[in-house]
C-alpha cells in the first residue's frame, strides 16, 4: 500500500469513528439512556472518566489495552 492509500483509509475511519459516536449519543438521547464514557490518551498514559464506575473501569482497560499496543508497536516488537 502507498502511504496516501493509507492517509485515505485513516481519514475515513476517524470520519466514520465520528458519525457513529454521535449516532450513538443521538439514540441514547432518545431511549432516555444516561450512561457514558471516555478515554483520553497522553502518550501511553490512559485518563479514563465515566458515568458510573462500570463504566470507568470498561474505559481504564481499554486505554491500558491500547497503551500495551502502543508500547509495543513503538517498539517494533
Amino acid at each position: 500500500m502507498r502511504s496516501q492509500d493509507i492517509f485515505n483509509l485513516g481519514s475515513v475511519l476517524v470520519i466514520l469513528g465520528f458519525i457513529l459516536f454521535f449516532a450513538g449519543v443521538l439514540l441514547s438521547s432518545f431511549r432516555g439512556a444516561g450512561e457514558f464514557g471516555g478515554l483520553i490518551l497522553i502518550g501511553p498514559i490512559p485518563i479514563a472518566f465515566g458515568s458510573s464506575p462500570d463504566i470507568t473501569t470498561a474505559m481504564l482497560w481499554a486505554g491500558v489495552a491500547i497503551a500495551i499496543i502502543y508500547l509495543f508497536l513503538r517498539r517494533g516488537l
